[in-house]
Parts: structure tokens; C-alpha cells; sequence
């Protein structure tokens, strides 16, 4: 298997799992809109989860590295070839442009994992983020995550979108 169609394995890996909490909150009427979300926000607030350490590291260096507005740090979460698939903006690929495309963002950034799975050496971490450490939802996000053997898992795909406030 080719390194460029390994990469697209994992982000494959990853969409399942999204896309079948999505069909599941469509099958049980999660909400479409605004309307009912303090509701489900609430929920999905108290259901975070731990994490095994080494991808609780993962999310703690996110948020230090976004913290600190340092995109050398946060692109070396990422796998060489990693992907960057922001809501509204084109996808970035490869850790140098990760690093260019993060060069002018960050601030306060809090990560609550939903779900996560490893399988030998690839993985995923669903989660939300807020901007608060007790505030309001402001995105939802997936990682895929790989490693070599004996060393760290990376990120080899980062995928979120936000939550638009109320109106």
C-alpha cells in the first residue's frame, strides 16, 4: 500500500465512525437547527470521556500549541503528509504548509474527546471544542491518528466545523 493511499485509509477510518453518530442522531431526532441544542449541548457536555494517556497527550499538546499561538508546535503533531480540513477553507496538506496555514491562529482552545479506537496503528478521536473551559460548544471535531511502531501517534487528518451560535 502506497503511503498516499494509506493516508486515505485512515481518513476513511475516521469518516465512519462520524458518519454513524450522525445517522444516529438523525434516527433518534437530534436536533437540525438551534432550536433544542442547549439541550444537547448539555448532554454531549457530560459525556466526555478519558482518554488512554498517550491520546490524552495528543489533545493537551493541541491545545498548548493553539494556546500558545505556536504553529511550528502544532504541525508537529501531524504526520509528514497530514491533512488539515477546516469548515470553510480548503484542505492543507503536508506539515510545512500546516505550519503556514496555522501561522496566524490560535487562542484559549479546550478539547473533550466523545469517543475514540485504536487498531494497531491507526486510530480516532471524535470530540467538541469550546473556547472556555466551562463555555458553550464552539466546533466538533475528528483526528485520525497513525504512528510507526514505538513512537507517538500523529495526526494524520484533522476534520472540524463549528457550531453556529443561536440567533
Amino acid at each position: 500500500m502506497t503511503r498516499s493511499s494509506r493516508t486515505a485509509f485512515v481518513v476513511a477510518l475516521a469518516a465512519v465512525p462520524a458518519i454513524g453518530l450522525a445517522a444516529a442522531g438523525a434516527a433518534c431526532g437530534a436536533p437540525r437547527n438551534n432550536r433544542g441544542e442547549a439541550e444537547a449541548v448539555t448532554a454531549i457536555q457530560g459525556a466526555a470521556e478519558s482518554l488512554p494517556p498517550e491520546l490524552d497527550r495528543v489533545l493537551r499538546d493541541y491545545e498548548r500549541a493553539w494556546a500558545a499561538k505556536d504553529a511550528r508546535a502544532l504541525a508537529d503533531l501531524f504526520a509528514e503528509d497530514g491533512f488539515v480540513l477546516s469548515d470553510g477553507r480548503p484542505p492543507v496538506r503536508g506539515r510545512e504548509a500546516i505550519r503556514k496555514a496555522y501561522s496566524n491562529a490560535g487562542g484559549p482552545l479546550w478539547l473533550r474527546s466523545l469517543g475514540h479506537a485504536t487498531d494497531g496503528a491507526v486510530g480516532y478521536i471524535l470530540g467538541v471544542y469550546t473556547h472556555k473551559p466551562d463555555g458553550p460548544l464552539a466546533g466538533k471535531f475528528v483526528l485520525t491518528l497513525r504512528r510507526h511502531e514505538g513512537g507517538p501517534w500523529l495526526i494524520a487528518a484533522d476534520m472540524d466545523n463549528s457550531i453556529a451560535p443561536e440567533k
